[in-house]
């Protein structure tokens, strides 16, 4: 084997693993953009369900506030019939 012919078949060598790192550097590129994709679609999700959550808090204190003010009605109401002599 001479030296021109190891040369080329060096280059050659050269070319295939410069096309497999170059392939595999592709695939960890990809890998990190769909990692940070998810990332952010996770993020604005959990920001949502916090939106969410909030708003369901605040609703579910206006009901027992409501309930609060029935209850004392309901009172109220028990103390007058049994001031009139009936029964609740």
């Amino acid at each position: 084997m001479d030296v021109t012919t190891l040369g080329s078949l060096l280059v050659g060598v050269g070319a295939v693993v410069g096309g497999v790192v170059a392939y595999l550097g592709k695939r960890g590129e990809n890998a990190i953009t769909a990692y940070g994709s998810l990332t952010n679609d996770l993020q604005e999700e959990r920001d949502a369900l916090k939106a969410e959550r909030a708003d369901l808090t605040a609703r579910l204190a206006e009901q027992a506030a409501l309930r609060a003010a029935d209850q004392a009605e309901i009172a109220r109401l028990r103390a007058i019939i049994i001031h009139l002599g009936g029964h609740p």
